[in-house]
């Protein structure tokens, strides 16, 4: 049986600076979401599975809107990210947060579903069909690296304000040193960085390499977790109410343990994203351009 490639979508957030639930955001000329774009790309590019990470709460009113559309065009499959794998030491504690443990834990709520190596995006991201070929083309040669679908930070980030983004160190074999999750704001001819690890401050030009979750893993990276897990929550245990276990935090782990390597796989996509509710009309008016320019039909579904 010939295996799945797979495609694991982060679809759990709230969306607090946008205001609501991005997922479901109608952004295409006949009410897609950004997800519809992104599953149409992947299937494009070769992937066969689906698999959403959801919030049970949200469950249905998912599965009845990007479920209902994507479901009759990829093998289709749900996880919920919820707490059932968090240690019983630290549970009372963590049921007391209002967001998600952070995107870490989020692939790890989909180990039982991933047998085989996989791409994972953010659900309310549009990261254009180049990206996807890019992944899917890593997938069919990936050995023991893993990888990252890098955009230049220019290109990704709003004039409303700052966002979050993973600015990438990168040695000259196109290999990750380190990933800085940071916050970032747009100047006129540089980017301004903000680690939120409290570290200092400091300027990149806008053509850095910056990471936006389009990550690629062998499945070994469910193993991985488990173990930073444990040691996450134990050292953060006084502060679990609030702290983050995020996917960054294990990549750096991982290459200053010399556990793994990570490819940096440039992509010429444009990236749109709606970090802000001032951000929509850009992205709308985006999307009716490629439309336009036959990069994508009107009717996103009735062409495949």
């Amino acid at each position: 049986m010939k295996q799945d490639k797979t495609l694991l979508i982060m679809a759990a957030g709230l969306g607090s600076r946008f205001g609501g639930l991005k997922q479901i955001e109608e952004m295409g000329p006949n009410k897609e979401f950004l997800i519809d774009y992104s599953v149409y790309d992947a299937i494009r590019a070769g992937f066969t599975k689906a698999v959403f990470i959801i919030k049970e709460d949200f469950a249905e009113v998912f599965k009845n809107t990007i479920g209902k559309r994507v479901e009759p065009h990829i093998k289709t499959e749900y996880v919920y990210q919820d707490n059932k794998y968090i240690p019983s030491k630290y549970l009372d504690v963590v049921k007391k947060r209002t967001k998600p443990l952070g995107t870490a834990y989020a692939i790890y709520c989909a180990k039982d579903k991933i047998k085989e190596p996989f791409a994972i995006i953010n659900a309310d991201d549009f990261y254009g069909y180049d990206a996807f070929l890019k992944a899917s083309k890593y997938l069919d040669n990936i050995k023991e690296n893993y990888g990252i679908i890098a955009y230049s930070i220019g290109n990704t980030l709003t004039p409303n304000g700052p966002a979050k983004r993973g600015v990438c160190e990168v040695n000259s074999n196109n290999e990750l040193i380190s990933l800085t999750e940071s916050n970032v704001v747009l100047k006129d001819d540089y980017v301004e960085v903000s680690p939120l690890d409290g570290t200092t401050p400091f300027k990149v030009p806008k053509d850095t390499i910056t990471s936006m979750n389009f990550l690629i893993f062998k499945e070994d990276i469910f193993d991985i977790i488990k173990e930073k897990l444990t040691a996450f929550l134990e050292e953060n245990i006084s502060d679990l109410s609030t702290c983050e276990f995020l996917i960054p935090i294990v990549l750096n782990e991982c290459l200053k343990e010399k556990l793994k390597k990570v490819d940096i796989v440039k992509t010429n996509a444009i990236w749109y994203g709606v970090t802000y509710k001032e951000d929509k009309e850009k992205v709308v008016e985006s999307l009716k351009k490629l439309i336009k320019e036959k990069k994508y039909p009107e009717k996103l579904w009735e062409e495949l």
